[in-house]
C-alpha cells in the first residue's frame, strides 16, 4: 500500500499538477495540506474522476487538510486537533482507511519568531504531542502525515546557519519534534535513508530548486506496527520542477502486507 503526503499550496490553483501527479504516481492514500479553499470549493468531482474518495477540512484562503483514498472507505474519526476549542484553524483531520488510522496535519509555520504566531505554533505542537500519545496507546496501526513545518536536524536543510532565526529550525521546535519521536514514532524517510540529503521543500526564490537548496519539513511518522511493514520511502522531487507547481514535493511510503525481510548485518568477528 502506497501512502503519500503533499502540501499542494492551493488545491484549486494547483489542481492540474495534483491530478497529473495522482495519475502518474497512483498512490493509494494521500494526505493533502494547504488547500486554501473553503469546504464548498474543494474539487471533489475532479478527484473522484481519478478514482479517489475524499474527506476535507477547508478554510478560505488559508490552511486546509484532506485525505484521499482509492483503496476503501474513509472513516473520519476526528476533525481538528483537540486541546483548544477556540482554535478554528483547519489544520488536522483523522480517519481510518484500509486498516490504518491516519492523522493528516498542517502544523503552524510560526514566523515571525518571537511573537504570537510562534507561541501558537508551540502550543499546537504540545497539543499534537498529547494527542499522539493517546493514538499510540490505542495500539492501532497509526500514521501522522503532513507538513510539520519542522526542520529536525542540520542534515535536513541546505546551509543550516541561514535558518537559525527561523521558527522552522528553532531549538524549541526541534526539541518538540524529538519528544514526539521519543514516544515511539518512526520517521519513515530517515529510517530507510539515515544519511542521505533529502529535501521536500524548495522556496520559489533564489532559484532554490535548481540549486537543490531545500528543506525537509514534510514527514511521515509511523507507529511500531506500521514501521515493521515499511518497505520504501521516497520524495517525488521531480514534481517540484513542473510548471505552476507547489513549493513542496510529494513524499510517500510503501507498506508491505507483512514485515519485509531486511538484510542481516554480519557480526564484527564474522569473516567476509
Amino acid at each position: 500500500m502506497k501512502i503519500a503526503t503533499y502540501n499542494v499550496n492551493g488545491v484549486n490553483g494547483r489542481l492540474p499538477v495534483l491530478l497529473r501527479w495522482l495519475a502518474e504516481a497512483q498512490p493509494d492514500i494521500v494526505c493533502l495540506q494547504e488547500l486554501k479553499s473553503p469546504d464548498t470549493k474543494f474539487p471533489e468531482a475532479a478527484i473522484r474522476d481519478l478514482g479517489y474518495d475524499a474527506i476535507w477540512h477547508g478554510q478560505k484562503s488559508w490552511n486546509g487538510v484532506a485525505i484521499l483514498s482509492r483503496v476503501g472507505q474513509i472513516h473520519e474519526t476526528r476533525r481538528g486537533m483537540p486541546g483548544d476549542r477556540e482554535d478554528l484553524q483547519s489544520r488536522y483531520i483523522e480517519a481510518a482507511v484500509n486498516g490504518v488510522l491516519i492523522g493528516a496535519l498542517y502544523l503552524p509555520n510560526g514566523n515571525p519568531r518571537p511573537g504570537p504566531k510562534f507561541d501558537y505554533k508551540l502550543r499546537w505542537f504540545e497539543r499534537l504531542i498529547d494527542h499522539a500519545a493517546e493514538l499510540l496507546a490505542s495500539g492501532a496501526p497509526v500514521m501522522l502525515a503532513g507538513d510539520f513545518n519542522v526542520i529536525p536536524t542540520e542534515r535536513d536543510v541546505y546551509k543550516p546557519e541561514r535558518w537559525l532565526d527561523d521558527a522552522l529550525f528553532a531549538p524549541e521546535v526541534r526539541s518538540a519534534y524529538s519528544r514526539l519521536l521519543d514516544q515511539g514514532w518512526t520517521d519513515a524517510l530517515r529510517a530507510l535513508h539515515p544519511d542521505a540529503t533529502i529535501y521536500t521543500f524548495w522556496d520559489y526564490f533564489r532559484n532554490a530548486y535548481a540549486r537543490n537548496a531545500g528543506l525537509r519539513i514534510d514527514h511521515l511518522l509511523l507507529s511500531a506496527p506500521l514501521a515493521a511493514r515499511l518497505a520504501e520511502a521516497q520524495v517525488d522531487a521531480q514534481v517540484r520542477g513542473w510548471e505552476k507547481t507547489s513549493d513542496h514535493a510529494p513524499v510517500w511510503i510503501e507498506l508491505a502486507d507483512a514485515p519485509p525481510r531486511r538484510p542481516q548485518r554480519r557480526a564484527a568477528n564474522q569473516s567476509a
